[in-house]
Protein backbone atom coordinates (compact mmCIF):
# COMPACT_ATOMS: atom_id res chain seq x y z
CA UNK A 1 0.00 0.00 0.00
CA UNK A 2 1.57 3.17 -1.10
CA UNK A 3 2.02 5.70 2.28
CA UNK A 4 1.31 8.79 0.24
CA UNK A 5 -1.45 9.96 -2.33
CA UNK A 6 -1.13 13.55 -3.94
CA UNK A 7 -4.44 14.54 -5.82
CA UNK A 8 -6.10 11.28 -5.22
CA UNK A 9 -2.91 9.53 -6.72
CA UNK A 10 -0.11 7.48 -5.18
CA UNK A 11 3.50 9.17 -5.24
CA UNK A 12 6.76 7.38 -4.43
CA UNK A 13 7.85 10.27 -2.09
CA UNK A 14 6.70 13.66 -0.98
CA UNK A 15 8.31 16.44 1.23
CA UNK A 16 6.96 17.28 4.83
CA UNK A 17 5.55 20.13 3.46
CA UNK A 18 3.69 20.72 0.42
CA UNK A 19 5.55 22.19 -2.65
CA UNK A 20 2.82 25.00 -2.76
CA UNK A 21 3.45 26.07 0.28
CA UNK A 22 7.26 27.50 -0.69
CA UNK A 23 5.49 30.38 -2.86
CA UNK A 24 2.74 31.43 -0.47
CA UNK A 25 1.83 34.19 2.24
CA UNK A 26 -0.14 33.69 5.28
CA UNK A 27 -3.56 34.81 5.63
CA UNK A 28 -5.73 35.64 8.26
CA UNK A 29 -8.29 32.40 9.48
CA UNK A 30 -11.63 33.74 9.14
CA UNK A 31 -13.70 32.64 12.71
CA UNK A 32 -16.89 32.12 13.38
CA UNK A 33 -19.47 33.96 13.13
CA UNK A 34 -17.95 35.81 10.15
CA UNK A 35 -20.40 35.96 7.10
CA UNK A 36 -18.20 34.43 4.51
CA UNK A 37 -18.24 31.41 6.37
CA UNK A 38 -22.05 31.02 6.81
CA UNK A 39 -22.88 31.41 3.05
CA UNK A 40 -22.15 29.09 -0.35
CA UNK A 41 -19.48 29.66 -1.93
CA UNK A 42 -18.95 30.63 -5.65
CA UNK A 43 -18.42 28.37 -8.31
CA UNK A 44 -14.57 28.92 -9.49
CA UNK A 45 -14.79 29.64 -13.35
CA UNK A 46 -11.16 31.39 -13.84
CA UNK A 47 -7.95 29.34 -13.97
CA UNK A 48 -4.48 30.70 -13.89
CA UNK A 49 -1.83 32.62 -12.14
CA UNK A 50 -4.39 34.09 -9.32
CA UNK A 51 -5.80 30.25 -8.66
CA UNK A 52 -2.89 29.23 -8.39
CA UNK A 53 -1.48 31.84 -5.87
CA UNK A 54 -4.42 31.41 -3.83
CA UNK A 55 -3.40 27.60 -3.35
CA UNK A 56 -0.23 28.45 -2.38
CA UNK A 57 -1.72 31.37 0.21
CA UNK A 58 -3.83 28.20 1.69
CA UNK A 59 -1.49 25.76 1.61
CA UNK A 60 1.46 27.81 3.73
CA UNK A 61 -2.00 29.18 6.00
CA UNK A 62 -3.03 25.57 6.39
CA UNK A 63 0.72 24.50 7.81
CA UNK A 64 1.05 27.83 9.64
CA UNK A 65 -2.29 26.90 11.56
CA UNK A 66 -1.38 23.70 12.35
CA UNK A 67 -4.39 22.24 10.19
CA UNK A 68 -5.22 18.79 8.14
CA UNK A 69 -7.25 20.84 5.85
CA UNK A 70 -8.40 24.45 4.87
CA UNK A 71 -11.29 26.17 2.71
CA UNK A 72 -11.52 29.35 1.19
CA UNK A 73 -13.61 30.66 3.24
CA UNK A 74 -11.60 30.15 5.90
CA UNK A 75 -8.77 32.80 4.30
CA UNK A 76 -11.44 35.18 3.39
CA UNK A 77 -12.34 33.99 -0.57
CA UNK A 78 -15.34 32.56 -0.84
CA UNK A 79 -14.72 30.43 -3.19
CA UNK A 80 -15.32 26.49 -4.13
CA UNK A 81 -11.77 24.79 -3.04
CA UNK A 82 -10.20 23.74 -0.45
CA UNK A 83 -6.53 21.96 0.16
CA UNK A 84 -5.68 19.34 2.82
CA UNK A 85 -2.68 17.89 3.68
CA UNK A 86 -3.38 14.53 5.92
CA UNK A 87 -0.35 13.62 7.90
CA UNK A 88 0.33 12.51 11.51
CA UNK A 89 1.40 15.38 12.83
CA UNK A 90 -1.76 17.36 12.95
CA UNK A 91 -2.69 19.72 15.84
CA UNK A 92 -5.91 18.25 16.93
CA UNK A 93 -5.72 14.41 15.59
CA UNK A 94 -3.73 11.85 13.53
CA UNK A 95 -5.57 12.44 9.98
CA UNK A 96 -4.02 9.05 7.79
CA UNK A 97 -6.29 7.31 6.63
CA UNK A 98 -7.19 4.22 7.69
CA UNK A 99 -4.66 2.19 5.67
CA UNK A 100 -1.82 4.82 7.43
CA UNK A 101 -1.34 6.77 4.18
CA UNK A 102 -1.07 10.55 3.89
CA UNK A 103 -3.08 12.41 1.23
CA UNK A 104 -2.03 15.65 0.17
CA UNK A 105 -3.84 18.45 -2.51
CA UNK A 106 -6.47 20.42 -3.27
CA UNK A 107 -9.44 20.14 -5.04
CA UNK A 108 -11.78 22.87 -6.81
CA UNK A 109 -15.56 22.88 -6.75
CA UNK A 110 -15.75 19.68 -4.81
CA UNK A 111 -19.11 17.87 -4.42
CA UNK A 112 -19.48 15.24 -1.89
CA UNK A 113 -21.04 12.01 -3.27
CA UNK A 114 -23.79 10.85 -1.58
CA UNK A 115 -23.42 7.18 -0.14
CA UNK A 116 -26.05 4.98 0.41
CA UNK A 117 -26.31 3.39 3.73
CA UNK A 118 -24.82 -0.15 2.70
CA UNK A 119 -21.58 1.89 1.39
CA UNK A 120 -20.96 3.62 4.83
CA UNK A 121 -20.58 3.27 8.68
CA UNK A 122 -21.02 6.93 10.87
CA UNK A 123 -18.57 7.32 13.22
CA UNK A 124 -18.42 9.70 16.24
CA UNK A 125 -15.15 11.74 16.85
CA UNK A 126 -13.17 14.58 18.06
CA UNK A 127 -12.69 17.25 15.05
CA UNK A 128 -11.52 20.24 15.18
CA UNK A 129 -11.41 23.70 12.90
CA UNK A 130 -9.08 26.34 12.43
CA UNK A 131 -12.34 28.78 12.31
CA UNK A 132 -13.23 27.42 15.84
CA UNK A 133 -9.77 27.79 17.33
CA UNK A 134 -9.32 25.65 20.35
CA UNK A 135 -12.29 23.65 20.03
CA UNK A 136 -12.61 19.95 19.64
CA UNK A 137 -16.21 18.77 18.93
CA UNK A 138 -17.64 14.94 18.18
CA UNK A 139 -18.96 14.93 15.20
CA UNK A 140 -21.04 11.88 13.58
CA UNK A 141 -19.36 11.70 10.05
CA UNK A 142 -19.57 8.53 7.60
CA UNK A 143 -15.84 6.79 7.16
CA UNK A 144 -15.83 6.87 3.64
CA UNK A 145 -16.00 10.01 1.13
CA UNK A 146 -15.74 10.58 -2.50
CA UNK A 147 -15.52 13.79 -3.60
CA UNK A 148 -15.37 15.21 -7.40
CA UNK A 149 -14.06 18.18 -8.91
CA UNK A 150 -11.57 20.34 -10.66
CA UNK A 151 -7.38 21.12 -9.94
CA UNK A 152 -6.29 24.20 -10.54
CA UNK A 153 -5.92 23.86 -14.21
CA UNK A 154 -9.14 22.79 -14.98
CA UNK A 155 -8.74 19.23 -15.18
CA UNK A 156 -11.48 16.07 -13.90
CA UNK A 157 -10.42 15.27 -10.53
CA UNK A 158 -11.83 12.16 -7.87
CA UNK A 159 -10.40 11.73 -4.43
CA UNK A 160 -11.70 9.03 -2.32
CA UNK A 161 -11.05 8.80 1.34
CA UNK A 162 -11.45 6.36 4.49
CA UNK A 163 -11.11 7.01 8.19
CA UNK A 164 -10.19 10.33 9.61
CA UNK A 165 -9.26 11.44 5.86
CA UNK A 166 -12.96 11.12 4.72
CA UNK A 167 -14.00 13.05 7.69
CA UNK A 168 -11.55 15.99 6.26
CA UNK A 169 -12.94 15.77 2.99
CA UNK A 170 -16.38 15.83 4.59
CA UNK A 171 -15.67 18.60 6.96
CA UNK A 172 -14.01 20.72 3.88
CA UNK A 173 -16.62 20.54 1.76
CA UNK A 174 -19.39 21.47 4.52
CA UNK A 175 -17.17 24.48 4.62
CA UNK A 176 -17.84 25.53 0.91
CA UNK A 177 -21.22 24.95 1.42
CA UNK A 178 -21.55 27.77 3.86
CA UNK A 179 -21.32 25.24 6.81
CA UNK A 180 -19.25 24.34 9.87
CA UNK A 181 -19.24 21.85 12.04
CA UNK A 182 -20.88 23.65 14.80
CA UNK A 183 -23.66 23.66 12.43
CA UNK A 184 -23.71 19.68 13.02
CA UNK A 185 -24.25 20.22 16.93
CA UNK A 186 -27.34 19.61 19.32
CA UNK A 187 -27.81 23.41 20.74
CA UNK A 188 -25.74 22.12 23.95
CA UNK A 189 -22.55 21.05 22.63
CA UNK A 190 -22.21 24.17 20.12
CA UNK A 191 -22.61 26.06 23.39
CA UNK A 192 -19.77 24.14 24.57
CA UNK A 193 -17.50 24.05 21.97
CA UNK A 194 -18.04 28.06 21.47
CA UNK A 195 -16.84 28.03 25.31
CA UNK A 196 -13.94 26.03 24.93
CA UNK A 197 -12.89 27.85 21.35
CA UNK A 198 -13.17 31.08 23.95
CA UNK A 199 -10.69 29.78 26.71
CA UNK A 200 -8.53 28.69 24.17
CA UNK A 201 -8.11 31.13 21.49
CA UNK A 202 -5.55 33.35 22.40
CA UNK A 203 -3.33 30.29 23.23
CA UNK A 204 -4.22 28.99 19.46
CA UNK A 205 -3.44 32.41 17.86
CA UNK A 206 -0.05 33.18 19.33
CA UNK A 207 1.09 29.60 19.23
CA UNK A 208 0.09 30.34 15.27
CA UNK A 209 1.88 33.25 15.10
CA UNK A 210 4.87 31.84 16.55
CA UNK A 211 4.92 29.01 13.90
CA UNK A 212 4.47 31.32 10.80
CA UNK A 213 7.34 33.62 12.33
CA UNK A 214 8.90 29.90 11.81
CA UNK A 215 7.98 28.67 8.37
CA UNK A 216 8.89 32.05 6.82
CA UNK A 217 11.92 32.78 8.10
Amino acid sequence: MPSVFVQGRPVASYPPLAPESRHGTVRRVTEVGEEVLHKPCRDVTEFGPDLAALVDDMFLTMYVAEGAGLAANQVGVGLRLFVYDCLDDVFVYDCLDDDGARHAGHIVNPVLEPLGPAGRRLLDEGEGCLSVPGAVMDVPRPDRAVVRGLDKDGAPLVVEGTGCFARCLAHETDHVNGHLCLDRLPTRERKAALRQSADRREEVLARRAARAARLTA
